[in-house]
């Protein structure tokens, strides 16, 4: 298939070979691949008709379902641009967004969709970006991460083969399709041919249930997605063992955690990602490299990235820095809807994260630098407590953020969610694991998720609701 085919056009020639190969599963209902496309051709004719055209915005503010995945082809079968949002934001948080693309068309839990079949085919037509999820800015307001590529073929491809996707396995997403990461791994896969399979909310139990019973080749995950299914007493008696590739990013991974799943999956299957929406640069690492080089996320495998001083000069190896970032010769990857990026001026841009390299080339993140403690003097790191807390068979979550003190300035208090009724004395067993400079002066104990959908924890947020008023 030429790289330049539309992703629409590519979709219907794997339909046109095996109709009916399954495409999609959610809830226990599959799609064909022509079934699939029916449902999304009835919708596209609905969409041009309300005016939906080459290059307009298509918000689909769905749950996981075979709707979502429906909607989003429909949109590039037009040439538009799908906009994943979540359901579940609030009415002005989600109109904040709306304003920012003013989409030609909204697809929600009032929409009613068409009946498939007797659709006429659609002339081609290219999706300008492939793509417009979008994250919080550092301002506190939405923005909109528009992809710098088009909706073609050979972006499929290129993406596939960085993340191991061949559209031969079965893939399982497990996060809600709202969030870039899985929009893309499921959506993806779905263009190279394969059968996506999706969880319309993560349950650990159920994610191992439809690895083994669908056979799944590929699966996304975040490390609080793995901490759970660790933990399951009886997760040895699944057959993972057509899993070929289980990539997990998001956020960081304890390293026990990460090498309990190594023992588990394997070296080889075990990867990482590390990359944000915007994908200037990016890392990959494979469990047998993380074995020598624990604690890494990977090399660069995709742009250029570099370790700055506050100056802004490139700094030692082995040196803590933060983190920049430049896009490969020649592409842009995104632009901004409602924001505006952290630049030199010359190309290179940052996300705000600390990490340094070593020798070899592999990088290790240290936190973002906005969540960085400052204790006496010290730099403490919320990301190597909350891996030590996690280490701990009852809890199931634990977030750190610094709180101010008359003494050090600030220090570490730790929020922690327990698995059941067991309250174990954490200071005990993090005093085994770390510095005492480190360790958490205060614990608090909730019952509310301290994680998003995704896996990614919002600091500031639970720190500014923890400050005296």
């Amino acid at each position: 298939m030429d790289a330049t085919t539309p992703f629409w056009t590519a979709y219907v020639e794997h339909v046109e070979k095996e109709p009916h190969r399954p495409a999609l599963t959610c809830r226990g209902e599959t799609l064909t691949r022509a079934e699939l496309h029916d449902r999304a051709l009835a919708l596209a004719h609905q969409l041009r008709d309300q005016g939906v055209t080459q290059g307009s915005y298509v918000s689909v503010v769905l749950p996981n379902s075979l709707d979502f995945v429906v909607s989003c082809f429909a949109a590039w079968a037009l040439g538009a641009v799908p906009q994943p949002l979540s359901g579940k934001l609030p009415p002005l948080e989600l109109q904040a967004i709306l304003d920012l693309t003013q989409p030609a068309a909204v697809i929600d839990g009032d929409t009613v969709f068409p009946a498939p079949g007797g659709f006429a085919s659609l002339p081609e037509a290219t999706s300008p970006s492939w793509k417009a999820p979008t994250s919080g800015g550092s301002s506190g307001r939405p923005k909109v991460i528009v992809a710098g590529s088009p909706g073609v073929y050979g972006v499929a491809e290129g993406f596939g083969g960085l993340l191991g996707i061949d559209g031969e396995s079965p893939l399982l997403t497990t996060a809600p399709l709202s969030h870039n990461g899985p929009f893309m791994m499921c959506h993806l896969n779905l263009v190279l041919g394969g059968h996506s399979v999706l969880m319309p909310k993560f349950d650990a139990a159920e994610a191992l249930r439809l690895i083994q019973d669908h056979k799944v080749g590929w699966v996304y995950a975040v490390p609080t997605m793995m901490s759970r299914m660790w933990k399951l007493p009886d997760r040895a008696s699944y057959d993972v063992s057509s899993v070929k590739t289980l990539m997990h990013m998001a956020a960081p991974c304890p390293p026990q955690l990460k090498a309990d799943f190594i023992e588990w999956f394997g070296a080889d299957v075990v990867m990482e990602l590390y990359a944000g929406t915007e994908a200037q640069a990016a890392t990959v690492l494979s469990g047998r490299e993380w074995l020598e080089h624990r604690g890494s996320v990977g090399k660069v495998v995709l742009g250029s990235m570099e370790v700055r001083d506050e100056d802004g000069r490139p700094v030692p190896v082995g040196t803590v820095g933060k983190v920049w970032m430049r896009m490969p010769e020649g592409q842009s990857t995104y632009r901004y809807v409602g924001a505006t990026a952290e630049t030199d001026g010359s190309g290179w841009e940052t996300l705000g994260d600390l990490g340094r390299f070593d020798a070899d080339g592999y990088l290790y993140l240290a936190d973002r630098e906005s969540d960085m403690i400052l204790v006496g003097g010290s730099n403490v790191y919320p990301a190597e407590i909350e891996a030590a807390l996690l280490e701990h068979p009852d809890v199931d979550d634990a977030c750190v953020v610094g709180l101010p003190d008359e003494d050090k300035g600030n220090v570490p208090h730790a929020i922690v969610r327990y698995r059941g009724d067991a309250r174990p004395d954490l200071s005990a067993f993090l005093a085994e694991r770390l510095a005492a400079y480190k360790l958490p002066k205060t614990f608090e104990v909730v019952d509310e998720p301290l994680r998003d959908a995704a896996g990614k924890v919002r600091r500031a947020q639970l720190r500014a609701e923890r400050l005296p008023s």
